[in-house]
This record gives C-alpha cells, sequence and structure tokens, in this order.
C-alpha cells in the first residue's frame, strides 16, 4: 500500500491506497501540506477499488437525495460511523469517535467530490477545527484575519480579490478552518485553487494577467493560488487570530458601508450556511460545529458589509473601523 501525510495546523491526516492517483483530489487540494517525514497521524483513509459496494449498510436514513455536481446520494448513521453511499459509483464510511474513514471506489467510475470534503471536514473535528464557508484575508500590515460570511454566488471571492488588490492578504476565498483549542478563535485558509467568474474579471482588472481564453459551463476559471501569488498576497496557510466576522450583502443603493450586526444574526447567518441538518436532526459533528460558530460569534466584533459598485471601497471602510475596535 502507498501512503501520505497532510498536516492541518497540528492534526496528521494519513491516507493509505494502492494507487497514489486515489488520492489525487486530496492531493490537488492539499499538495502543499504535504508532510514527507515519518509522522503518526491522528485520523486515517483508507482508499480501495473494489467491483463491489456496500450500498446498504445497517443504520438510519439521515439524507437521499441529489447533490449539487455528484448526483444521487443516501447518508446513513449507525452509532459513530457515518455512510456516504453513491450507488454504482463509491461509498465512505467516516468514523468521528474512532478517527478513521474507508473510501470505496468502483474502477472507472469518475470519483464524487462531497465524500472527500466530508472526510477533510472529519479529520479536521478530530483535532478541535471546522471547516467554515468564508473568505479570510489578513489587514494590512497585521497578522489578524477578517472572515467573510456570504452564500454562494453573493460575491465573497469578488470581495475578496477586491481587498487583496487594495493591501489585504488572501487566506481563502472560500473556505476557512477555524480553530479555538487556545481559547480564542484563530483561522487558516485551505490553499485551494480560486474559481474566477466572468463578472468578477470584469469588476476586478487586476486579475486579467492570471486568467486564460476558456470558461467553464458556470463562466468561471480555476485560478492557481501561484499564479494568484504574482498579482496579489497569498497568505501561507497558518493559524492566525480572527479580528471581525463580516456577513456580506448587496447594497441596495450602490454605496459601500460597514455596519454593526447583531451577534445573533450574524450567527443565525453563519449557522444556515455551514451547518447541516439531516431527517433525525443535527449529527455530532454539525452539533460541534454549531458550538464552534457559537464561541467564534461571542468572541469578535459582527459586521454586516454592504458592497455597492466599487468593492475596493470597502478596504478603508475595515481598516478604519477596526483600528476603532482595537
Amino acid at each position: 500500500m502507498r501512503s501520505a501525510c497532510y498536516g492541518l495546523n497540528g492534526q496528521i491526516l494519513g491516507i493509505s491506497a494502492e494507487r497514489p492517483d486515489l488520492w489525487e483530489d486530496f492531493d490537488r487540494m492539499l499538495g502543499v501540506l504535504r508532510i514527507t517525514d515519518p509522522v503518526e497521524p491522528g485520523f486515517r483513509l483508507d482508499i480501495m477499488e473494489t467491483d463491489v459496494l456496500d450500498e446498504a449498510p445497517g443504520g438510519s436514513l439521515v439524507f437521499d437525495g441529489e447533490i449539487p455536481e455528484d448526483g444521487h446520494c443516501r447518508m446513513i448513521a449507525d452509532g459513530a460511523t457515518i455512510h456516504l453511499v453513491f450507488p454504482g459509483r463509491q461509498t465512505v464510511a467516516i468514523n468521528d469517535e474512532e478517527a478513521w474513514a474507508k473510501l470505496r471506489v468502483r474502477p472507472g467510475t469518475k470519483a464524487a467530490w462531497t465524500p472527500s470534503m466530508l472526510v477533510l471536514d472529519a479529520a479536521l473535528d478530530a483535532g478541535g477545527q471546522h471547516m467554515l464557508h468564508t473568505a479570510g484575508l489578513t489587514l494590512p500590515g497585521r497578522d489578524a484575519v477578517v472572515l467573510i460570511h456570504a452564500p454562494s454566488g453573493t460575491g465573497k471571492t469578488t470581495t475578496s480579490l477586491a481587498l487583496a488588490a487594495q493591501g489585504f492578504g488572501l487566506c481563502s476565498d472560500d473556505a476557512m478552518v477555524l480553530d479555538l483549542t487556545s481559547g480564542k478563535p484563530m483561522a487558516w485558509g485551505l490553499p485551494r485553487h480560486v474559481k474566477i467568474h466572468q463578472i468578477t474579471a470584469e469588476m476586478i482588472p487586476q486579475v486579467a494577467p492570471c486568467l486564460g481564453p476558456s470558461w467553464d459551463r458556470n463562466g468561471e476559471q480555476a485560478v492557481s493560488l501561484e499564479r494568484l501569488s504574482e498579482i496579489v498576497r497569498i497568505e501561507s496557510p497558518v493559524a492566525r487570530p480572527v479580528a471581525a466576522l463580516l456577513h456580506l450583502a448587496r447594497s441596495a443603493d450602490g454605496q459601500t458601508r460597514l455596519v454593526t450586526m447583531a451577534r445573533t444574526d450574524a450567527m443565525v447567518a453563519l449557522a444556515m450556511d455551514n451547518v447541516r441538518t439531516g431527517m433525525n436532526g443535527l449529527l455530532p459533528l454539525q452539533k460541534r460545529r454549531l458550538a464552534t460558530i457559537g464561541k467564534l460569534v461571542s468572541s469578535v466584533p459582527t459586521f454586516t458589509l454592504e458592497v455597492g459598485a466599487r468593492p475596493a471601497d470597502a478596504a478603508a471602510l475595515i481598516n478604519a473601523t477596526l483600528a476603532r475596535q482595537d
């Protein structure tokens, strides 16, 4: 068996498989975090190709439906083990308590992306961390980060790149990992490609040198962090203190403004986009994620960032507001 290990801010994800190409999805996302020295994993993933999948594990059905991009899926809870079944393609079993996962794939089938993300979620959770659907940027001249939350399609990437063009450091435009093990909120960005939409390219012309001529069916291009580093500062995936949480919204009058947001409203908005519920309520990992969100919101200032026609205007507002908070 071949194996690889990745360092997730103190947590070690170990992967074993017959061939390295079976974990290429993980390496594509976590390659810069790969560890070459011998280490003991805190969470283990075993990947195997097989002609026969266990598509009817015991337990309670908690989800049965379509997943965007990945198709039909069933999720079954059996004690501490969660099973994900993509009929005829692949299955994954994840045990939070024992910190392991088993991914089984039929030969020649297109791998689903969702199981990889759920395994990463479980590995982070086993190390006391949680992945959040937020952007993260360091403040100019400071090591602290601001987290920017918004549902997909609201403009996180556009706003993130606009701020980066104004001297902020880009940690991630879409996925930040929150760590509260030290008692205060720390966060680091998953080092994965940034998907830039044609609209973003029109609003942030500075990104033009990083783009090619072709766009996918969603009007997007995936641009590597290495390529983006030629025009903006890309931060290393190191945990940094969280200075504030910003909820992104579109301005009704075209003006950009930053206004205080009630902590309860901030928690609801963040939880709605980051905590998944099943047929039988919250799974244990989701309960822990919700508790982590609660601690974050109670520990840092929370604001609504209303972005107008000029997203770059947000930079001065954020700098001035947070300077007054210090």
